[in-house]
């Protein structure tokens, strides 16, 4: 199972967990495993059939320019990468 990091913004719905085992061969399965595990994680990460603005996501070290539709493997690790503010 692909392990998830999960941002501390999040962990209120995660009951407090920092890293997860998840299911998925897709960055959309993941997140539907997230969200049935813990409800409302798919609200946060995404909007509509897209990567929430303001997140990126990080799958084996590289941010992903597929979206859902990222590729993810057994052994994969994944980083919720929330938007820096500032200026």
């Amino acid at each position: 199972m692909a392990q998830v990091h999960i941002p501390a913004a999040w962990r209120d719905l995660s009951g407090g967990a920092s890293v997860i085992d998840v299911p998925g061969k897709s960055l959309r399965q993941i997140i539907a495993a997230l969200d049935r595990q813990f409800p409302g994680m798919a609200q946060r990460a995404c909007e509509g059939e897209q990567i929430a603005a303001g997140l990126a996501v990080s799958i084996d070290g590289g941010l992903t320019t597929r979206g859902l539709l990222a590729a993810v493997r057994p052994d994969s690790e994944i980083h919720f990468l929330p938007a820096i503010g500032g200026g």
